[in-house]
């Protein structure tokens, strides 16, 4: 009787999961407010999703010696339709470089919020940014520490040229302490 019971019990448990599964959209338990939906601000994020393979500049001053480009390959998963899982592997200036981050929708903020660490860095970097869907660019500022530990704040834009094609520029002070930019990503969709 005992193991008709648990049997029952679990034959119970997979029938609600399974049911659970089938719909289109997650549902609350009982008692708990509704489950955050994904809105108009994830189709961005969507926009992303899939592997690219990215080309690396770091940029100087004209005239100022730069190492030659890199190549790099990275991969975004959207999370259930709402916080976008980025895994970047490649190469920065001769060595091997590995980046991991995620970025989303901040409903209370109206912003894009992210955070991104790598193996040059000493810490977790946060952002946050906004977009203009006229220009399909989105521009925000990271803040966190530099390869040296000093905590900084970078302007980022991401320029979407077609769905296949999307620009990453990040600005830091010039040598004449005015923005410039010091680096610039090119992603080409692979097909």
């Amino acid at each position: 009787m005992r193991h008709a019971r648990v049997f029952l019990c679990t034959l119970a448990t997979v029938a609600v999961t399974f049911a659970a599964a089938a719909q289109d959209k997650p549902t609350a338990p009982p008692g708990m407010p509704p489950l955050p939906q994904p809105g108009p601000e994830h189709a961005v994020l969507k926009a992303d999703e899939g592997t690219w393979e990215a080309t690396v500049e770091m940029l100087g001053p004209p005239g100022a010696p730069v190492p030659p480009p890199s190549k790099g390959t990275e991969t975004n998963t959207l999370m259930g339709g709402m916080w976008l899982v980025t895994d970047f592997k490649g190469d920065m200036m001769g060595m091997p470089f590995a980046g991991h981050g995620i970025a989303g929708w901040d409903s209370v903020k109206k912003k894009y919020v992210s955070v991104w660490t790598d193996n040059m860095s000493p810490a977790l970097m946060t952002g946050e940014a906004t977009y203009d869907p006229g220009k399909k660019v989105m521009t925000g500022f990271m803040e966190g520490p530099d390869m040296t530990g000093k905590v900084s704040k970078m302007k980022s834009t991401t320029e979407w040229k077609d769905a296949d094609t999307r620009v990453f520029t990040m600005y830091g002070p010039g040598p004449d302490g005015k923005e410039a930019p010091t680096m610039r990503i090119s992603y080409k969709r692979k097909k």
